[in-house]
Order: C-alpha cells, then sequence, then structure tokens
C-alpha cells in the first residue's frame, strides 16, 4: 500500500482528473469570490473564474493528453480566451507561463511543479507589473511557489509540497487585508480596500486547496 510519501508522480490523466476536480471548487466558489470581489472591486471575479473554468472543463474532457505540459496548457489557454480582461491574462499565465518552452513530462511530481509555477509567477510579474504587497493574487502566489520551492529542495513528497503551498497561499490572503491595492477599481479605494481580502489572492488559495485535496484523496485510495 502506497503511503503519502510514495505518491510523488502524477500522470497526465491524473493531471487532468486533478484540475477538473479544481474548476469544479472554483466554481463552487463562485458566491463567495463574487463577495469578496464586490466589497472592494468590480463583483465579476467569481464570474470570471466560473467562466475561465468551465472552458477548461469542457476542452479538457475532449481528449486525452499523454503529456502534463499539454493538460496545463489547456487550463491556461481556456481561461485566458474565455474569461476576457485582466483575470484572464493573469489566470491564463498562471498556467501558460509555467510551460511555455519546458520539454515535455509525461510525469508530474514536486520538484517540476515548483518550476512551473516558478516560471509562472515571473511570468505574471512581467505581464502584470505587480509585486508583493500590492494587494494581488501575487500575495497567495508567490509565497505559495517560495513553499513549493523549499518542500522541492527537502525532497519532500508532491502531497507535502501541496499542503505547505496551501497554507503559504492562505497566509498571503490573509496579509493581502493589510495592504492598499495599486491596481483595479479597489485603487480608487486607497486606504478603505485596508480591511478586505483581494479576490484574485482568494482564487489562488482555492487552487491549491482543492490540488491538495485531490492529491490527499489520491493517497487515501492507493
Amino acid at each position: 500500500m502506497q503511503t503519502d510519501a510514495l505518491i510523488i508522480n502524477l500522470n497526465a490523466t491524473q493531471v487532468k482528473e486533478m484540475f477538473l476536480y479544481v474548476g469544479e471548487k472554483v466554481r463552487e466558489n463562485k458566491p463567495l469570490l463574487t463577495k469578496i470581489d464586490s466589497a472592494i472591486g468590480d463583483g465579476d471575479h467569481g464570474i470570471g473564474m466560473s467562466i475561465g473554468f468551465t472552458k477548461a472543463e469542457e476542452n479538457l474532457k475532449e481528449k486525452e493528453f499523454t503529456t502534463i505540459n499539454e493538460v496545463i496548457k489547456t487550463v491556461g489557454m481556456s481561461m485566458m480566451t474565455s474569461m476576457g480582461g485582466a483575470s484572464g491574462v493573469i489566470f491564463g499565465t498562471m498556467f501558460i507561463g509555467g510551460v511555455k518552452g519546458l520539454e515535455p513530462h509525461e510525469k508530474l511530481n514536486l520538484p517540476i511543479l515548483a518550476e512551473i509555477f516558478e516560471k509562472s509567477l515571473e511570468a505574471i510579474k512581467v505581464r502584470g507589473k505587480a509585486s508583493l504587497g500590492d494587494k494581488t493574487m501575487i500575495d497567495a502566489f508567490e509565497p505559495a511557489v517560495e513553499r513549493l520551492k523549499q518542500c522541492s529542495d527537502n525532497n519532500k513528497s508532491l502531497l507535502e509540497g501541496l499542503k505547505n503551498a496551501e497554507e503559504g497561499a492562505d497566509k498571503g490572503v490573509e496579509l493581502s487585508k493589510e495592504y492598499i491595492a495599486k491596481f483595479g477599481r479597489a485603487k480608487s479605494l486607497g486606504e478603505r480596500a485596508i480591511g478586505h481580502q483581494d479576490a484574485g489572492a482568494t482564487s489562488v488559495w482555492i487552487i491549491f486547496k482543492s490540488m491538495r485535496e485531490w492529491v490527499e484523496g489520491l493517497s487515501k485510495h492507493a
């Protein structure tokens, strides 16, 4: 029987199933994301994320995949083309940016996931010009990526890496409440945005939480 620590590789079909689960959980959280975004934003973030992952589900279910690169690129392209606006570009880049130029991989493990999301983070920063503390999705994504890298460097399992990334993203969401927004509608609120968490950062936390839940479920049934 496999233990948590032994589940270190996911094949392309498993990665596909994982992101189908992620999409399901993001859609379930549409009311929460809408409520958060309505406080300081345009109120459409939950709708956009739901649209993006609905399109991703359609495109993922259309075919079978042999590489994890194809799966992750499909998720990103689906979001970028269906969501529109800044969120579509940024969350599309969260997936596309990490596999651009990456050699094809048939398996996903923690070192590869850390590499993919590290590249994604760099691509998002170049594209969106945001940094840690600007009250954007970066506030959750950067600490999550740092946790993935630390766990990878310490030879932790994929599940351990995702648990740590989820925790890092969660702390990042909490910290985003303390920041003044530098982008979007919330920027015009100045200090009135303090006390409210960022919707994009919350989406990042939901994504990592859902990935962790799926891999955890796999480990329990292995």
